[in-house]
């Protein structure tokens, strides 16, 4: 058994060690196989631990499955594990890892484990034939993730490979840089996002499922709180094939039941879920999403706030979730900045009609960096169809929170997820405000404002309009990051400035005008 399986520092060898034999892949390209073998090695090792279980029960008198037959696939169906034939056992890849055609077995693997699991059909990744990397690759790939060891005694509640497919998405999506957003938020953005949803029970939907991690971490809030697997039913949408698979992948290591619908498609011009009416929605759509079909569901009935403009898909995407939510539902979403104080294209009357409809319960303005796919200015929104407080919204200003965790990308600590949790569930008085907590206005921070107060700055969402300055000195370590970054940068600029230098002058002294 490999020691300290699931920390920090053994994920971190994975990666590094999955990264040198990638070959001449881009990481939009690896990713698939990899997260791929993951879900191979994880419905292997479930199967293989049930079976050496159930060969201890059918012969025992005493238990139910008494002289039952061991490869029966009922049964492995009856305790939620998932039927593995031979072919697609990790013993079996192990063996054959060495083998010219291991990239045939492996996609023979997935399909016979999709011929056997009809709710895997279609889901899983069979591309490994396809890869242009060797064979021998792809055996130290698996030879590599085989350190993993799924074993529900040791395991179960660190959920190892659960968090190894968590780990690796967020690398992949660190790798991929601006690509990355078709698939993947933010770690701070999804903890802020469910800590201020706080679900427990009933219906969760993700319109732009990306690879599931906002429903991950609702499930383990839930639990975190008392609540049990199942509680919460999950429904989701994706546009993209790939990234569909990698939801479902995602999901059911999690070992989540889930409906994705039967496939990928536009959530925004064919709805999967016309008749869900959610409690809770959480989403990251597309921002500024231009010319996505407007013309083909104009007149909608989710447009009851006006018609959205192929200009700018942000309300379209708004109405959409204000109309799958159930009359207490509450939803939070990811929008561009200029979705909170945009005039064109009607998008200030749609606006203005929610906001009068007192649907507004809660404005997030976020700090720059904290998605490493777009340098948009962002911010969330968070809807209430049943606000406890009527008349009113609360504006927090978080842009000053957060911790350079490198150059380019910012992230927000436990500490600053729960300033914001905190500050709304105290305002809103919800069972998850602290005890004794009172909420109060607090300068360039939080402002609760009335309907009147949003109307008198010209239904503007933006909480930087209401919060003030705050009452204190320009910060000096934020001071010192930014000189930081800005004298590294610096600093890189001049080394290839000195470079080019010097190749110029070799260039010359080649043609005979040495400098």
């Amino acid at each position: 058994m490999v020691k300290n399986v699931g920390d920090k520092a053994f994920f971190d060898t994975l990666w590094d060690s999955a990264v040198a034999l990638r070959g001449a892949l881009q990481p939009s390209e690896y990713k698939h196989p990899v997260l791929g073998l993951l879900f191979i090695k994880y419905v292997s090792d479930s199967f293989t631990e049930l079976q050496v279980n159930l060969k201890e029960w059918v012969a025992d008198e005493d238990h139910d499955y008494y002289g039952m037959d061991i490869n029966d696939p009922d049964l492995y169906e009856a305790e939620n594990v998932f039927w593995v034939p031979e072919e697609a056992r990790w013993d079996f890849l192990v063996s054959s890892a060495k083998q010219t055609n291991i990239a045939k077995l492996l996609d023979d693997a997935v399909k016979a484990t999709e011929d056997n699991n009809s709710q895997l059909k279609g889901m899983l990744y069979r591309g490994f034939g396809l890869l242009k990397i060797p064979s021998s690759k792809l055996g130290e790939l698996i030879d590599l993730l085989g350190k993993l060891t799924f074993n529900s005694k040791e395991h179960r509640s660190a959920d190892v490979l659960g968090q190894a497919y968590e780990f690796f998405l967020g690398k992949f999506a660190l790798a991929e840089g601006a690509s990355a957003g078709a698939f993947y938020t933010p770690e701070s953005i999804v903890s802020t996002i469910v800590e201020v949803i706080a679900p427990t029970k009933g219906q969760l939907y993700e319109p732009a499922i990306g690879s599931g991690g906002m429903v991950v971490c609702s499930e383990k809030f839930m639990e975190r709180n008392g609540g049990e697997r199942g509680d919460i039913s999950v429904y989701g949408q994706e546009y993209t094939h790939t990234t569909w698979k990698m939801a479902a992948m995602n999901l059911t290591i999690r070992g989540l039941d889930f409906d994705l619908g039967k496939e990928n498609a536009d959530t925004l011009l064919n709805d999967l879920h016309k008749d869900l009416r959610a409690d809770y929605i959480m989403a990251n759509p597309p921002f500024n999403q231009e010319k996505w079909g407007a013309a083909k569901v104009a007149g909608d009935v989710r447009w009851k706030w006006g018609q959205p403009s192929d200009s700018n898909a942000n309300y379209a995407w708004i109405q959409h979730m204000l109309y799958h939510l159930n009359e207490t539902g509450r939803a939070g979403v990811v929008m561009a900045n200029g979705a909170m104080t945009s005039t064109a294209n009607n998008e200030d009357a749609i606006r203005k009609a929610i906001i009068e409809d007192d649907l507004v319960e809660c404005m997030i303005a976020l700090p720059p960096k904290l998605f490493i796919n777009t340098p948009i200015p962002s911010c969330i929104f968070f809807f209430n169809k049943n606000k406890k407080r009527k008349g009113e919204t609360l504006f927090i200003d978080a842009r000053h929170l957060g911790r350079l965790e490198s150059r380019a990308q910012l992230v927000f600590d436990e500490e600053h997820i729960m300033e914001i949790a905190n500050t709304y569930h105290a305002w809103a008085k919800t069972d998850f405000a602290e005890k004794d907590s009172k909420y109060v206005d607090i300068a360039g921070f939080c402002k609760s404002a009335k309907l009147e107060d949003i109307e008198k700055a010209g239904f503007v969402l933006s909480p930087g309009r209401y919060v003030g300055a705050a009452e204190v000195e320009e910060d000096e370590t934020s001071y010192q990051e930014d000189m930081a970054i800005l004298t590294g940068q610096l600093s890189e600029q001049i080394n290839k400035s000195v470079s080019l230098d010097e190749q110029i002058k070799a260039s010359l002294a080649e043609v005979g005008y040495g400098i």
